[in-house]
């Protein structure tokens, strides 16, 4: 059964979400009805899970803040189990706050992956593995590929598995910050985008919905077969090079989470990713120009 089909689980206030979103799954409970409902949107064709289910990588609680700030300041807070890893967020920007924290929480458990900070996109069944530091456009360009028929894997996480190179889906809601918001509702009207949740700790933010097709198809892995170093600049004119495997081994390492902490078995893996990958580098500062670009991408080497 599909989340947009389940029936919201509901106990002295409180409501009760359960879904999985590629090998995870979660479990919400929050008293925040906007919180569920936004969820309930966007991961519509996710997985529904039962209240019972015991295999839960995540059990989430977002609730409110203390008493005495809710007439003034309303607040909503991040629990993952015992953990609270965060200060309070603005009760209205509690949607975010969940994304973020699921983020952490991926961070914090999925060491058995090697983990990239990079949007990964699939087409064909090979994988178009985007890393980047914040600012570089990594999240806007996702968007875009996503919106002209590329399949959505990650906006923030490259879950590599260190033994077959398979690239693990986890198709999440996609964060588009600032000026983002609006250059991707021009780039398509097939853009499903939440509310914009203004001031938040990185900016304005607003969440793309993830293709239920994504969704849908959230556990069929894809290898890689290309890797593009993205970095916008606003005015630049599309400039690509393609990079030596000793420079993109290198940069590749910069975007890892926890390539150092896999030792032998993290270096064995990026090795053998950028030896079966083109690898590019790319500025751009059109839109339009750098997705027709990465739709010319070469032939994968295998």
């Amino acid at each position: 059964m599909r989340l947009a089909d389940s029936t919201v689980s509901t106990e002295a206030g409180l409501q009760h979400l359960g879904y999985r979103i590629g090998p995870f799954a979660i479990q919400l409970h929050t008293p925040l009805r906007q919180v569920a409902e936004l969820v309930r949107w966007s991961y519509a064709d996710a997985q529904c899970l039962e209240p019972d289910t015991a295999a839960v990588q995540f059990n989430v609680r977002i609730e409110r803040g203390p008493l005495r700030r809710r007439l003034l300041k309303p607040q909503a807070i991040f629990h993952l189990e015992n953990d609270t890893p965060f200060q309070p967020f603005p009760a209205d920007h509690a949607f975010p706050l969940l994304e973020w924290g699921l983020n952490w929480a991926i961070a914090l458990r999925a060491q058995q992956f090697l983990m990239l900070h990079a949007a990964v996109l699939e087409r064909d069944g090979r994988a178009l593995l985007l890393p980047a530091v914040p600012g570089s456009g990594k999240s806007t360009l996702a968007a875009a590929l996503t919106l002209r028929g590329w399949r959505l894997l990650s906006d923030e996480f490259g879950l590599v598995d260190p033994q077959t190179l398979a690239v693990v889906p986890v198709p999440r809601a996609i964060p588009l910050k600032n000026a983002s918001i609006g250059v991707i509702r021009a780039f398509s009207p097939l853009a499903e985008l939440g509310p914009v949740f203004p001031k938040t700790r990185k900016g304005d933010v607003a969440h793309l919905r993830p293709p239920g097709e994504s969704l849908l198809r959230d556990r069929e892995a894809a290898y890689p077969a290309w890797i593009v170093f993205p970095r916008y600049a606003a005015g630049a004119k599309l400039q690509r090079q393609a990079l030596t495997r000793g420079h993109a081994f290198h940069r590749l390492s910069q975007n890892s989470f926890n390539y150092r902490l896999l030792g032998a078995t993290g270096f064995a893996a990026l090795t053998a990713l950028v030896q079966r990958c083109h690898c590019w580098r790319a500025e751009y500062g059109d839109l339009d120009e750098i997705v027709a670009a990465v739709d010319k991408l070469p032939s994968p080497l295998r």
